[in-house]
């Protein structure tokens, strides 16, 4: 095996891990460092670094709770990010080090959710290999609902009334970089209202993300007779189009301004994108499915792609040592 060795993320370190994010075949701008700080505050961050000499080959965005290190928990997906050269045989290696890296400081589990393969731009399973081999347990699967825009899709019937319902209505789609408006008249009174709950982001941390973020994160909002009725955020990927925020008012149904939006999005905004990812319709930690939101989201077209969430023991380092023979 090739000789790599694992340091800490450091605050000097920002534009080489940067650098190396915007070249990596699994990595999305949710890795680059702009946006993993603005929760800083948050988390106990514990983001690696793997060097092979001179040269940065793989980093792990990362946070640490006692004896665990997550990847990340403040982020939708994270894994092991790596080069478009990187091969089997060297990931092998540089996750064995990175494990053994984990263990010798105290490290007892590490907790990985594998960004979902449609965001990658090349395969990039190398990580589900080494978690087979060193007896990673699956603890978590949720099921995603995914459109494929580059093959024929059709909406139902239920959707397409409810598109011809805003039509008539004369409703209008804005995008807009202010997100006061959504986030204080439809997002946050409804996230209140049925689960007593607040958005992941506040209005000004999203704001900010946005102000660094500008071609990533994009906002939409509905309106009828001059009145915001609907919304969403859109994280923008360089093949996924994923609403990281929608909502509407009560209106919603009479009016059909959400299934309306999504229309305008996935034919007229996105249409150029490989995917729109609608993400997950779970509770419980993804052990029950919301029948009436899935339904909703298959009615669109969409078909169930997994994202998968494994807890491996650092002490299992030594299993990758005899794999290649």
């Amino acid at each position: 095996m090739k000789n790599y060795f694992v340091r800490l993320y450091q605050k000097e370190d920002f534009a080489l891990w940067n650098d190396c994010i915007g070249q990596a075949k699994n990595a999305t701008f949710l890795f680059h460092r702009n946006f993993m700080e603005y929760h800083n505050d948050r988390f106990d961050d514990y983001s690696l670094m793997v060097f092979e000499g001179e040269k940065l080959v793989a980093v792990l965005p990362a946070n640490r709770v006692g004896e665990t290190v997550f990847s990340h928990q403040g982020l939708t997906y994270g894994g092991l990010v790596l080069t478009p050269k990187s091969k089997l045989s060297s990931v092998i290696a540089i996750f064995k080090t990175v494990l053994l890296f984990l263990y010798e400081n105290g490290i007892l589990h590490l907790n990985l959710k594998p960004i979902p393969s449609f965001y990658c731009a090349q395969f990039a399973d190398e990580i589900d290999y080494c978690l087979f081999i060193t007896k990673a347990n699956l603890y978590k699967r949720e099921a995603l609902s995914l459109l494929n825009l580059t093959q024929d899709f059709s909406f139902s019937k239920d959707r397409k009334q409810c598109v011809r319902r805003g039509i008539k209505a004369n409703l209008l789609v804005k995008e807009e970089p202010n997100f006061e408006l959504f986030w204080n008249e439809i997002l946050i009174p409804n996230l209140d209202k049925k689960h007593q709950s607040k958005p992941v982001h506040t209005v000004e941390e999203i704001t900010k993300l946005h102000q660094h973020f500008p071609e990533n994160i994009r906002h939409f909002n509905v309106y009828f007779e001059n009145q915001i009725v609907a919304g969403t955020t859109i994280f923008v990927t360089d093949k996924v189009a994923h609403p990281q925020y929608i909502s509407g008012n009560e209106m919603k149904n009479e009016l059909g301004s959400l299934d309306f939006l999504y229309h305008h999005l996935i034919h007229e905004v996105f249409a150029d994108k490989t995917y729109f990812d609608f993400g997950p319709s779970h509770e419980e930690n993804g052990t029950k499915i919301k029948e009436g939101i899935l339904f909703w989201k298959e009615s669109f077209g969409t078909k169930t792609v997994t994202q998968s969430f494994y807890e491996v023991e650092t002490k299992n380092h030594f299993l990758l040592d005899t794999v290649l023979i």
